[in-house]
């Protein structure tokens, strides 16, 4: 039998301020705390109950000094782990993230893990760092920490993407490529991670760069629009199946998503040239940008004539031989929307 008198400051009158209908409880709940006869099982719930009756209250400061008092009278306590992570989510709804960091790492770094209905404190604490730190090394730490330790209670998808977005972040490229066809292997095709649309196709489009010949970029978007422009005038098919890009290449409508299966584009120019007069405007369309263009053509089908022709600017950092030059992304069917 653990005895937790030490765990009672020698004063608790702060304990029952402001607590109105709860005071004459937390006055016995402090009584019960500091008698001796009870179990470990039993003094947690009982200061656990403490806590709780200070947290609804709106009391934070008396709880913080509440808890950490606690921590530091009965160092052996085994549940400190979970003390100090209420005082953590406290400090974090108070707006005190720094002060929450310094808590959920001294959390991992001195306690051992306890599972509190069911959950670990550990990965509760890991999880809570990750999203608050602003350092893409220690997020990547503390990804490799969740993933090695709790592997199947977690979304492995979700964890390996956002630590690729982390390496990219550090410019560590051939990890981040590494982690992210770990992602791909998942096959999560729709996962959903705020702040980044189509995150399956985007790790897959820089794994794929990174395999692919790469032999189809421009050194600027004056040089790929008269090539692709002459190659039209002289009905070269050839020539435009070349520069279309190797990889992610799409053609759709506008409404369409390019996550959509039925965007990729699996034909030939030659399909689409024979025995058509196709034509192009002179001038990129006006919504054109320094990153991304368009070029209005028309006079390949009869049932969708009209063809934009996307061409984007490559934003991939990885290598930095073609990070900058421009390639034909894409074909967008029908007039703009």
């Amino acid at each position: 039998m653990l005895a937790f008198s030490s765990c009672v400051p020698e004063t608790g009158s702060y304990l029952t301020k402001g607590l109105g209908s709860r005071e004459s409880e937390q006055k016995e709940l402090l009584k019960l705390l500091a008698s001796k006869n009870h179990d470990s099982e039993t003094a947690f719930a009982v200061q656990n109950r403490i806590a709780g009756n200070l947290l609804e209250a709106g009391q934070t400061r008396s709880l913080v000094l509440f808890l950490t008092e606690s921590v530091e009278r009965d160092y052996q306590n085994p549940y400190n782990a979970y003390w100090l992570l209420m005082t953590a989510h406290s400090y974090l709804n108070d707006g005190a993230v720094k002060i929450a960091e310094y808590y959920f790492n001294r959390i991992l770094k001195n306690h051992p893990d306890l599972e509190i209905r069911g959950k670990s404190i550990h990965m509760i604490c890991l999880q809570n760092l990750i999203r608050i730190t602003e350092s893409p090394e220690m997020q990547v730490a503390y990804y490799t920490d969740l993933i090695t330790r709790f592997g199947s209670q977690i979304d492995l998808g979700s964890a390996y993407f956002n630590m690729g977005r982390s390496y990219e972040k550090l410019g560590e490229w051939e990890l981040a490529i590494q982690t992210y066809s770990q992602f791909l292997s998942y096959g999560a095709f729709n996962i959903i991670i705020p702040g980044v649309p189509d995150a399956y196709e985007y790790a897959k489009r820089i794994v794929d760069y990174d395999s692919s010949a790469k032999d189809w970029t421009f050194e600027t978007l004056d040089d790929l629009v008269t090539s692709v422009k002459k190659a039209i005038a002289q009905y070269d098919y050839r020539s435009l199946d070349r520069y279309r890009a190797k990889v992610n290449f799409f053609a759709m409508s506008w409404k369409q998503e390019s996550s959509d299966n039925n965007s990729q584009a699996d034909f030939r120019m030659l399909d689409f040239m024979r025995g058509n007069r196709i034509r192009y405007n002179d001038e990129l369309d006006a919504s054109s940008n320094p990153t991304e263009a368009y070029l209005r053509t028309w006079g390949w089908s009869q049932y969708v004539n009209i063809w934009y022709l996307y061409f984007r600017k490559i934003s991939f950092p990885a290598d930095p031989e073609i990070h900058g030059r421009w390639e034909w992304a894409g074909i967008y069917y029908g007039d703009k929307l």
